[in-house]
């Protein structure tokens, strides 16, 4: 088999995804490392074949993943970054330190990943198992970057650490950012359940990084340091204070360190979850040999992703977040009151099946004259419909705010703009995946109203 673009190279990879869905026996156990070892033990490991720094945490970690590696970039190493999930285009993954690849390189590598892959098969007492997607694309991430001899590559975990497929690197750097309630069925329903799976990414002898965690967690984390005779940074004795405020044009942030220093940023990454972010990937930069003084600030401030309060449009304002945990959403929301408090403000809102909708939905009710439930795209379960019925016995029998039920993402923007008087804003937030498809949508209405005009019509 081989492919001509990437395009066709993500069609066959999703063909894995389907294969897990359909896999109604759980004892295969998706989330494992056998696996994975063996098979880039078949490939020819070539996750060795650069320096690396591991991300794992509930929030922040892709930003953070995001600032470390323009970090590195600037102190003049070539850097790949690969990140999950992604908002609009498969090769927001995988990217040259947030540029895309060329495509010739990106097809390249899906056809030696395919060729290598020639003769694999894993097999154990549960039987003969094909490799996960998220397999797949790890070692798509890790062959991408070897064949482009990227010296560095920040690799960002998809979910806990443990067993994650990206746990198979031998790291400089292990990295943990605030840890949260989620993805409870699979980590554990307590904070110190989710903190032991997180933080099974430190490494013997290697140094590990926490930003500002809970008790619970960061107990955990000193505990497993200790374990593998980690020395373990703390952002917050390394820090004094962090005050910032979101503007337009970016997020003013100043960092006071403990030895007194002081740093000034202008982030373009909005959100006053990013001074901190940023400061974290300012302690690990710092404690690597990687800063750059003249240089290392300037690259964290240039630093973007999708899906980080993105604004995709100006008139109306029209907000794009992925948050999707009840701290996350209470950061965001902070930030966007800050630029348009006041206003009769929209919120797209949707949500996967296992997020904590109770107190989420009660961040949001008192902020915004509109909501609009919408789902969240296919990949993975969500409950519209109950989470639709969830907000509407919040407000009782009050009228406002109006709560609409539109699952169509499309049609949900459409809505969300016909509603919205002009001057106001639209946020659309709750998953990666609603904002991935609102993206979509919006960019679609775009190229329709290029259309009339074109042809001419008002």
């Amino acid at each position: 088999m081989r492919f001509d673009d990437f395009n066709q190279f993500c069609a066959y990879m999703e063909s894995f995804t389907n294969l897990e869905r359909r896999n109604n026996n759980y004892t295969v156990r998706l989330y494992r490392l056998d696996r994975m070892r063996k098979l880039l033990d078949h490939i020819g490991h070539p996750e060795r074949d650069f320096l690396s720094v591991h991300i794992a945490g509930s929030k922040g970690k892709g930003s953070t993943a995001c600032f470390i590696a323009h970090g590195i970039q600037a102190a003049g190493y070539k850097t790949g970054l690969y990140l999950s999930p992604h908002l609009s285009d498969y090769r927001e993954r995988f990217t040259l330190c947030g540029e895309f690849f060329p495509e010739q390189a990106l097809v390249e590598a899906a056809n030696e990943l395919v060729s290598r892959l020639d003769g694999f098969h894993f097999q154990d007492e549960w039987g003969t198992t094909e490799p996960t997607a998220f397999e797949l694309y790890t070692a798509y991430a890790f062959l991408l970057f070897s064949l482009n001899r990227c010296q560095w590559a920040v690799i960002e975990t998809g979910l806990g650490g443990r067993l994650d497929a990206t746990n198979t690197i031998s790291p400089q750097a292990s990295v943990i950012t605030p840890i949260e309630l989620e993805h409870t069925a699979i980590l554990g329903n307590t904070i110190s359940l989710i903190a032991a799976e997180k933080s099974k990414i430190i490494k013997p002898g290697i140094p590990a990084f926490i930003s500002r965690q809970v008790d619970d967690a960061r107990e955990v984390f000193r505990n497993e340091a200790a374990h593998c005779i980690s020395r373990l940074h703390e952002l917050e004795i390394e820090v004094e204070s962090i005050a910032t405020h979101t503007t337009t044009e970016g997020e003013m942030s100043s960092i006071t360190w403990r030895s007194g220093e002081e740093t000034q940023l202008r982030l373009a990454m909005r959100g006053e979850v990013q001074a901190e972010n940023a400061a974290l990937a300012l302690l690990v930069l710092r404690t690597l040999g990687l800063y750059r003084t003249g240089l290392t600030e300037p690259a964290l401030q240039k630093a973007t992703l999708p899906g980080r309060m993105q604004q995709i449009c100006n008139h109306p304002v029209i907000i794009l977040d992925g948050a999707h945990t009840v701290q996350s959403l209470r950061h965001l929301l902070n930030s966007f009151q800050q630029l348009y408090s006041g206003l009769s403000n929209t919120v797209i809102y949707g949500a996967l099946e296992d997020k904590d909708h109770l107190h989420m939905s009660n961040l949001l009710l008192p902020l915004f004259d509109r909501i609009i439930i919408s789902k969240p795209g296919t990949f993975k379960k969500s409950d519209p419909d109950g989470l639709f019925l969830l907000f509407k016995d919040q407000i009782g029998d009050q009228d406002k705010p109006p709560i609409y039920l539109e699952k169509d993402s499309l049609k949900a923007l459409q809505l969300a703009l016909r509603t919205t008087p002009s001057g106001s804003a639209i946020l659309c937030t709750g998953s990666f995946y609603l904002a991935g498809e609102i993206d979509q949508a919006y960019r679609l209405l775009q190229k329709e109203e290029n259309k009339l005009e074109v042809a001419g019509c008002p």
